[in-house]
């Protein structure tokens, strides 16, 4: 990130339904971080080229995604949560957070959430496979990207701590007294 940057960038990734929308608005609630939630974003704004009736989704306009936030993620400062985490530039994130589930805990999310049999296989096929996590390895420098649990609220709240204290020995390390 440029030497403007106030506070660092938190990427929150992982497969549909491992809880990266309600750990991303924890961890803002507790750092004071801005949330952004890339899904209602992209939802709000338009930002797809299509629709894929197949997986009941829209089709990403990445373009259009990245040119809207490059100058709110040079403010620094922000928690983003989005399933897929290798179209952001690496220079943007500070930390990578990978959030898993166990197949019975994302299988029962997804079904309460109504997605139809092929998106929730084909989601159900990601997370078993670890695509999320080896994208995030291969897109980010390895010291950043750390693999979360997020089962239950007891693992997300874990996992809030677990970056109020990554946080805080940031502020630490680069002299923030913001």
């Amino acid at each position: 990130m440029s030497t403007e940057q106030k506070l660092p960038n938190i990427l929150v990734t992982g497969t549909p339904g491992t809880g990266k929308t309600t750990t991303s608005e924890m961890i803002a609630q507790v750092t004071g971080l801005t949330h952004i939630n890339v899904g209602e974003l992209v939802k709000s704004k338009q930002f797809y080229e299509g629709y894929m009736e197949e997986y009941d989704t829209h089709i990403l306009d990445e373009d259009k995604l990245l040119d809207e936030l490059e100058d709110i993620m040079q403010e620094g400062g922000k928690v983003v949560d989005y399933h897929t985490c290798e179209l952001f530039p690496e220079r943007w994130f500070d930390l990578v957070l990978v959030l898993r589930a166990q197949t019975h805990t994302l299988f029962d999310r997804m079904e309460k959430r109504g997605y139809n049999q092929k998106k929730r296989d084909e989601n159900m096929e990601c997370e078993i496979m670890q695509v999320v996590l080896e994208e995030a390895r291969e897109s980010y420098v390895p010291e950043i990207v750390v693999e979360l649990q997020s089962d239950t609220v007891d693992d997300m709240e874990s996992n809030v701590d677990r970056v109020k204290l990554w946080l805080d020995a940031w502020k630490k390390q680069h002299g923030y007294d913001g």
